[in-house]
């Protein structure tokens, strides 16, 4: 091997490990600050100057999105995982409980959601992997009888945003309270506890709508 390849080699295992660094640093401040983390303190904590940064991430957005295609991926893996479980009911509230703990820890999946186009569209493209998994998982478990039949996947979202604003009400005066407010949910969606409903679900068309709404983009 000659001594520029070697060179090459090595200088290509700092850049891999600066990278890496960043990253770390910048998912741990952006969970904790949210956007208002600054790159400065991103820098200091990976142990690495601005040059290193503004090379891997010429952005703070590139950054930030590189944090959220980590976040993102790892959910849709715990999605898979769910939807593959042996007891379908354990893997769907286990990744419920999964993708709401992640919420309520990481503030910059919350601001870049709701703050940022590149989160909007990541978020959208997240949930369009996700769909098909919860699909099956709700299938499998109304299939093994666990989950109530009347229960659909258009369902799944108001889950998270009811949960969501618990976690946003009560995670300053008790956090985790979120765990009581779902163990409660669940329990209303048990196949052997089901009693009829008043209403029909929404329809894929009205969900769309709802969460246009939701978001401020109506």
């Amino acid at each position: 091997m000659s001594v520029q390849v070697a060179t090459e080699r090595v200088l290509r295992r700092d850049a891999r490990r600066n990278r890496e660094r960043l990253l770390a640093s910048a998912r741990a401040l952006l969970a904790r600050d949210g956007l208002d983390a600054s790159v400065e303190e991103i820098t200091r904590d990976a142990g690495v100057g601005m040059g290193t940064l503004y090379r891997h991430f010429p952005t703070k957005a590139d950054l930030v999105d590189a944090v959220l295609e980590h976040e993102f991926d790892e959910l849709v893996r715990a999605a898979e995982e769910a939807a593959a479980a042996e007891d379908a009911w354990a893997g769907f509230t286990g990744f419920l409980e999964q993708a709401l703990a992640l919420h309520a820890s990481n503030r910059s999946l919350k601001d870049a959601l709701a703050k940022t186009e590149r989160g909007r569209r990541r978020g959208e493209a997240m949930r369009a992997r996700i769909r098909p998994l919860l699909r099956v998982m709700v299938d499998r478990a109304q299939a093994q009888g666990t989950l109530r039949a009347d229960f659909t996947v258009e369902d799944v979202p108001l889950l998270f945003w009811t949960s969501g604003r618990v976690i946003e009400a009560t995670e300053s005066v008790a956090p985790g309270y979120w765990r009581r407010f779902l163990g409660l949910s669940l329990d209303g969606l048990r196949a052997d506890s089901a009693t009829p409903l008043p209403r029909p679900p929404l329809t894929p068309s009205q969900l769309s709508r709802a969460t246009t709404a939701r978001d401020g983009r109506a």
